[in-house]
This record gives C-alpha cells, sequence and structure tokens, in this order.
C-alpha cells in the first residue's frame, strides 16, 4: 500500500475510533479552577438542621462543618433540637449522611469539587450517649469511603470527618474501640490532658462560662492572653478550637469578637448566620 493511502486509512480508522469511544475529558483549565468556590473551612454552621434546606444551605455558603443534633429513637437517629421536634422524616442518613455521600461521589471523592480538605460533621447527641453512640457507629459503617477514620490511632483522613459532642457517655464505648469513624468534642477540662488528637482533635467550650468579653469596648488583655494561651496549647497537640454562645446578632460587637477570635487563630467560627459569616470571613480575606 502506498504511504499516501496508508495515512488516508490511518485518519479514517482515528475518526471512526473517537467517535464511537468516550475518551476521558480535558483536565479543567486554570480558569475554571479559579473560579471554583473556596470552601470557608473556619465556618461553622451552629444548628445546621434548623435552615430551610439543612447541610445545602451550609455549602452553598462555602462551610467547612456544620452541626447535627441527633436523638435515638428505636434504632432511628433523628434529627431535632428539641424531642417535641421529632420527626421520622427527618432522619440523620435523609438530611446530612445520603447527601454527603451523593455529592462526595459526584465530586470525585470531595465535599467541595477539586478542593482538598474534609467537611466536619458536628454530632451532638441528645440522648444517652453510650446507647446513641453505639446506634451511630452501625449506622457510619454503612459508609465506608465517606468518614476520617482511626485505626489503633492512625487517623485516614476521608472527605467527612464526624466528630462526637453532646452527652459525655459516648466517651466510653469510643475509647474502647480500636477502628473509629468518629472522634470526640473534647472540653477544655480536656486540654493538655493525656487524650491525643487521633481521639480529641477538637476542643469546644462556651464563651460565655470562660471569658467577660461580649464584644463592646476593649477586649481585656488578661482574657486575650488566656484565649491566646487556649489556642496554642490544643495547636501544639494536634487539635482544633471552637467556642459556642459567642455574640450573633449582625453589628460591631459580633464583628470585634470574630476579628479577636481570627487573630487568636480559633479554628472555628460558631454562627447561625450563614451568609453573614460568609461575608465576614470574604472581607477579611480580601483586605
Amino acid at each position: 500500500m502506498a504511504l499516501t493511502t496508508r495515512r488516508t486509512a490511518l485518519t479514517t480508522l482515528g475518526a471512526a475510533l473517537a467517535g464511537s469511544i468516550a475518551l476521558p475529558a480535558a483536565p479543567a483549565a486554570a480558569g475554571e479552577r479559579a473560579h471554583r468556590p473556596r470552601p470557608l473551612w473556619r465556618a461553622h454552621a451552629h444548628n445546621d438542621y434548623e435552615h430551610p434546606r439543612p447541610l445545602s444551605d451550609a455549602l452553598d455558603h462555602r462551610f467547612g462543618s456544620v452541626e447535627a443534633d441527633i436523638y435515638l429513637v428505636g434504632d432511628q437517629l433523628l434529627v431535632a433540637h428539641d424531642p417535641q421536634d421529632l420527626d421520622p422524616s427527618r432522619t440523620l442518613e435523609s438530611l446530612y449522611l445520603d447527601p454527603l455521600a451523593a455529592r462526595v461521589r459526584a465530586h470525585h471523592g470531595s465535599v467541595y469539587r477539586g478542593r482538598r480538605g474534609s467537611l466536619q460533621l458536628l454530632i451532638d447527641i441528645k440522648t444517652e450517649g453510650a446507647a446513641t453512640y453505639r446506634e451511630l457507629d452501625r449506622h457510619l459503617r454503612r459508609y465506608r469511603h465517606l468518614f476520617t477514620t482511626s485505626a489503633r490511632g492512625c487517623v485516614v483522613r476521608g472527605p467527612v470527618t464526624a466528630v462526637v459532642s453532646g452527652d459525655r457517655a459516648a466517651r466510653v464505648p469510643m475509647e474502647a474501640q480500636t477502628v473509629r469513624r468518629a472522634f470526640y468534642d473534647g472540653r477544655l477540662t480536656d486540654l493538655g490532658g493525656p487524650a491525643p488528637a487521633s481521639f480529641i482533635p477538637l476542643i469546644s467550650d462556651n464563651w460565655t462560662l470562660n471569658f467577660t468579653w461580649q464584644g463592646v469596648g476593649t477586649f481585656p488583655d488578661a482574657e486575650r492572653q488566656k484565649l491566646r494561651g487556649i489556642v496554642g496549647t490544643a495547636h501544639a497537640r494536634g487539635q482544633k478550637v471552637r467556642f459556642w454562645a459567642t455574640p450573633d446578632l449582625p453589628g460591631p460587637a459580633r464583628d470585634a469578637l470574630w476579628d479577636e477570635l481570627l487573630a487568636a487563630g480559633v479554628d472555628y467560627l460558631n454562627t447561625d448566620d450563614l451568609a453573614g459569616l460568609e461575608a465576614f470571613l470574604d472581607a477579611r480575606r480580601a483586605a
């Protein structure tokens, strides 16, 4: 066969194959990657389930942490703030676990497409802690590749990290496990204690029980030093810090307190105002 004829045949064959085989997509261009939303990993959605679209609203505002309160009812984990609000259709699976699993599949292993990092799912146990945690553990095991896992102290990060808060009795069955798909939310009394970050990766506490300042006037120097000491001690052990019950009404006081938390290195800012914290963090990043 003449060289020209062979080239023509190969070209024709290549065109036919290209039409019949789905070729892998080209990598995303730099411009496309740049327009992907940058997650706000320090933003924590307090009582996230009370928003019109639980989880979805927080993710639309690019939050890095969401909170769900759970009650054990039979073998179901129902999500609500108070017992009178329990609804059999509002389960941990339907509001959080199934949507997160679907999103991670769609985004090829990430909660935020093309962004590294693990979304924190803070699960606040409202019923007896040991029994509720054992049922929670059975639920989490159904989502094998979704959650960060600790196996004999070795932590393998997943797209979602479950942290158990609320009733303190959950600690006993959690500490007895050699393999866990959830971690324990410590308190300031746990700061500097023997438990490692592979068990207590987060230290949370009530702001108003530890500090008097509410964002009005000057932050007392002694309290500023106390705050930075807490954060420094936690970070030295590989732990993160969060305070709840911080001022959450829009205005200068809230912004002043959030500024001090950021300056001290506090890892999560707590809010019910998703748009307000998103705007605050975007403005501080731009500045």
